[in-house]
């Protein structure tokens, strides 16, 4: 690029002359005055990837009939829902991928291939593979596929050390947006551990404003070195297109991802905390001497869980993780996230305005009790739901207080009785005619046992309802 030659003007005193110091000079050669992206996308561009889906949706067609208010005022909103022809119908969707591996590995986004019959990756060079997939995990937006190219190495991107981002670096965009073709784009890092996105768990996101758009999903954020900082995964829009504000998942989270998908695990396990955690505003902050907001405060704790057994405290205030500050319980899940099962972490906290350290062993959820996973069937209510004892293993699947214990509603058939009643994925029955269900086991017990009058007593959404039923 060429460099900007600054004219100093001076004044020749007494003369009252001003006249140019240096003289402009006009570039020598081309590299002096241009700057290219070009060697970089050069290099990182075959490793992503364009990735097809494919599946089987079932169609209902209903008379237009059952959409006129007259029709609908007489027979009722739930008349008809099953009536009509069904017909099934291969829907195709359209997402980008990463390869990680010379073996084949490649990384995308979990809403890219969520629930496809069928996953092919084009690569660069528009060979095609079918691809198989390794581990999906929803709570990340990540999942990992894996393709046969018969012993042939590929092109891929090398993860960079995400924590090493700051505001300002500059990136690149690499994608498929809108089917168009491969695309490039550039710009910068705009943030950092952005959270409240909404598009899963783990929320502390890159925020850029090189453009993406749909079909940029899994592609390829990169850094001027060419490595792989994060995975494209969702834009800020009111029209669909893009507004400058793109956010990716940080490649400290695709690393381990990636670690759970080559030792074989189908389901992701991560170490848990073992305490329930809020925010630090600033009037707990000045009860408790901080001199600003910051950490989290442990509000619960699980007898003989990690942090319990780490010597903390209902009260205490985590502020870091390995060095790593947890501003926000979103913080404390990510860096949580990103570490291996089996290992250590140095834990800082505040109590007693003062700070201090601890080790926090690295362990799984436990499976405490065990699930018990049952159907629900007879003539009863809640026939026709699935449940399941909640541990916290199971709680901190569905992304709920790994604190909560009972039975909860993991599935509803859509023609069982407890659809019926009002039944949804997520209800923790309490009670059954006045009967506590504290397990499966016992759930079970209570319904077998007839009656004509059912009251079922169950907590949704924080809120505790009861839903009487007459049989």
């Amino acid at each position: 690029m060429a460099r900007m030659r600054v004219v100093l003007v001076l004044a020749v005193a007494g003369l009252g002359l001003w006249a140019p110091a240096v003289a402009k000079q006009v570039p020598a050669t081309r590299a002096q005055v241009e700057l290219s992206y070009a060697p970089l996308v050069k290099r990182a561009a075959p490793a992503v990837v364009n990735i097809y889906t494919r599946r089987m949706v079932e169609q209902v067609i209903r008379s237009p009939l059952f959409n006129d208010p007259f029709f609908r005022r007489f027979f009722g909103d739930r008349f008809g829902l099953g009536a009509g022809r069904r017909r099934q119908r291969m829907q195709n969707s359209l997402g980008s991928g990463v390869v990680v591996t010379a073996e084949g590995l490649i990384v995308t986004n979990h809403h890219v291939i969520d629930g496809a019959d069928e996953i092919t990756v084009a690569l660069a060079d528009r060979r095609e593979f079918e691809a198989e997939l390794m581990l999906a995990d929803e709570r990340t937006d990540l999942a990992v596929l894996r393709i046969d190219t018969g012993g042939e190495k590929l092109p891929f991107l090398e993860l960079r050390d995400s924590d090493e981002l700051e505001v300002g670096d500059l990136v690149l965009a690499i994608g498929n947006p809108f089917n168009v073709g491969q695309t490039v784009t550039s710009g910068i890092v705009s943030a950092l551990a952005r959270t409240g996105i909404g598009v899963s768990d783990f929320q502390f996101f890159i925020q850029t404003d090189a453009a993406i758009n749909p079909g940029n999903s899994g592609g390829a954020l990169i850094t001027m070195d060419g490595r792989l900082v994060g995975v494209n995964t969702a834009i800020y829009s009111r029209t669909g297109g893009s507004h400058g504000i793109g956010f990716a998942v940080p490649s400290n989270m695709v690393r381990a991802i990636m670690t759970s998908a080559t030792a074989g695990l189908k389901h992701v396990k991560r170490p848990w905390l073992g305490a329930g955690t809020q925010a630090v505003t600033a009037e707990i902050a000045q009860s408790l001497g901080l001199d600003r907001p910051a950490g989290v405060m442990v509000r619960t704790l699980f007898p003989g869980g990690p942090a319990a057994k780490a010597g903390v405290r209902v009260g205490d205030v985590l502020l870091r993780l390995d060095g790593h500050p947890l501003n926000s319980a979103n913080a404390l899940n990510f860096r949580l996230g990103t570490r291996r099962l089996g290992g250590e972490a140095e834990i800082t906290f505040w109590r007693d305005a003062e700070t201090r350290t601890s080790t926090l062993q690295l362990a799984a959820a436990p499976e405490t009790p065990p699930r018990q996973t049952t159907r629900l069937a007879g003539r009863q209510p809640l026939a026709g739901a699935t449940v399941a004892n909640l541990s916290p293993a199971l709680a901190e699947e569905l992304s709920i207080d790994t604190q909560m214990t009972g039975v909860i509603v993991l599935a509803v058939d859509r023609r069982g009785a407890a659809r019926q009643i009002g039944m949804r994925d997520g209800d923790q029955v309490l009670r059954v005619n006045g009967v506590d269900t504290g397990d499966v086991a016992r759930l079970v017990e209570v319904l077998a046992v007839p009656a004509r009058e059912w009251q079922i007593t169950i907590r949704r959404g924080g809120a505790v309802k009861t839903i009487r039923v007459s049989i």
